[in-house]
């Protein structure tokens, strides 16, 4: 299992497209990246994990709820 940080890079290079944060939960999850037994709060950690990102200018906001590497 990866960090929330490292699913959602991961997620995101594999799309290859701005993509829905949604998008982007489903599908660290179907990959198995991340783990709803492991950590419950899957949804509170992919935003975190985005917010943390755009901060760090590796990801950018595209529009309301869509993201794309930077």
């Amino acid at each position: 299992m990866m960090s929330s940080r490292e699913a959602v890079l991961a997620v995101l290079r594999d799309a290859g497209e701005p993509i829905h944060w949604t998008v982007i939960q489903d599908r660290a999850l179907r990959a198995g990246y991340l783990d709803p037994f492991e950590q419950p709060d899957v949804r509170g950690a992919v935003l975190r994990a985005l917010r943390a990102l755009v901060t760090e200018g590796l990801v950018v906001k595209i529009e309301t709820g869509v993201y794309a590497l930077a």
